[in-house]
């Protein structure tokens, strides 16, 4: 499949497929071997034909299949010096690791890539923009604030694939410990409904087709709330662009690059 589709997104694991006319990667891969495999097929995308992972960071939500990618398929993994040390710690597979340096782009078959510096409690976490075939797209989760540098690399994406993780109100009202609380709403943590929506009007233009909110907490956030938010902020500035929600257990509607518009 030439396209983009979520495979899982939330705390129990994320994952995103990018297919070109000359790669298909997976962005992450926080879910299970298995999981990544079944969910690849609904896509009509065997597990076999991917080239490629790129890791944002080490949390385990975003690596818990790696280890049987790298047992099973032996395929590169990209990612910066500090995650692949981090990573040689969590698994007993070395990867063929392919170094990047954050904030410097690479290309990778026909795509462009460059991965950004965001905040969040891990070794040095990236999102990514990737431009191939006239088109950019976003990926960026995991990140407690937008800093000028975010939304500078998110404009002029036709795509993008942004975290709303949380309304602060249910963080404050839910059963989580303090700590948890502390981390979540810090910069360190992640990007809440409301910020999701104010970063969106900043990046906004005219050529932005659709955006995926990611990443959103089971206890947390609902769909209607992320969206509702989100909608009601962009409403303010008479803005409008089609959302949807990337699902935790199961692929998300996904965009077919040979039909941009089907989204």
């Amino acid at each position: 499949m030439i396209g983009f589709c979520p495979l899982g997104s939330g705390s129990t694991g994320n994952s995103v497929y990018l297919g070109t006319e000359n790669a298909k990667i997976l962005i992450d891969c926080g879910i299970s071997f298995k999981n990544i495999k079944e969910r690849l097929a609904d896509i009509q995308v065997g597990i076999d034909q991917i080239d490629a992972v790129l890791i944002t960071h080490e949390h385990a939500d975003h690596i818990k299949g790696l280890e049987m990618i790298v047992k099973k398929l032996g395929i590169p993994v990209f990612c910066n010096g500090d995650t692949a040390k981090a990573l040689c710690q969590m698994i007993p597979e070395r990867p063929k690791f392919k170094i990047f340096c954050t904030g410097e782009p690479f290309t990778y078959a026909d795509i462009k890539i460059h991965p950004f510096s965001i905040q969040h409690d891990t070794v040095d976490p990236v999102a990514f923009t990737f431009e191939f075939s006239g088109m950019k797209i976003g990926v960026c989760t995991d990140l407690g604030f937008a800093t000028k540098l975010v939304a500078m690399h998110l404009k002029e994406c036709d795509y993008l694939y942004l975290e709303a993780n949380h309304a602060e109100e249910m963080v404050h009202a839910s059963s989580r410990p303090l700590l948890y609380k502390q981390r979540v709403l810090s910069r360190q943590g992640h990007l809440s409904n409301v910020a999701a929506g104010e970063l969106l009007v900043e990046v906004y233009h005219d050529r932005l087709k659709h955006v995926y909110l990611a990443h959103l907490s089971s206890e947390c956030n609902t769909e209607k709330e992320a969206l509702t938010t989100v909608q009601g902020i962009l409403a303010k500035s008479n803005l409008s662009v089609p959302l949807s929600v990337a699902k935790p257990h199961e692929v998300s509607q996904p965009i077919l690059f040979s039909s941009v518009t089907n989204l």
